[in-house]
């Protein structure tokens, strides 16, 4: 029996420009400055997240949200940081960026 999947998503920004964020306010709540969280449609969902991974600039984001999957969750990122999300065989773990260019898991 499957159950449908819930529609919470979170959403969490660092250095994006203010529209963005006025953007993500009109449909999420932020309860810590940068992190958004809500209950939304995909459709919506995946609006928000065009906006925020085409306008993030220098900026970065990271998208959570359900999914049909082993982990029952997807992982979305925009800009460059110190981690990142690689797929492991269908799983997706988090890597780290060395300062020297070595990557870690």
């Amino acid at each position: 029996m499957n159950t449908p999947m819930p529609n919470l998503v979170v959403i969490s920004t660092t250095a994006v420009p203010d529209y963005v964020r006025g953007s993500l306010s009109r449909w999420l709540t932020e309860p810590t400055p940068g992190l958004y969280v809500g209950s939304v449609s995909a459709r919506v969902r995946d609006k928000l997240w065009e906006t925020v991974s085409t306008a993030v600039g220098d900026g970065a984001a990271v998208c959570v949200h359900p999914a049909d999957n082993e982990q029952r969750y997807i992982i979305k990122t925009a800009g460059e940081r110190r981690r990142r999300v690689t797929d492991f065989e269908g799983l997706q773990l988090i890597e780290f960026k060395e300062e020297n260019g070595i990557v870690q898991l």
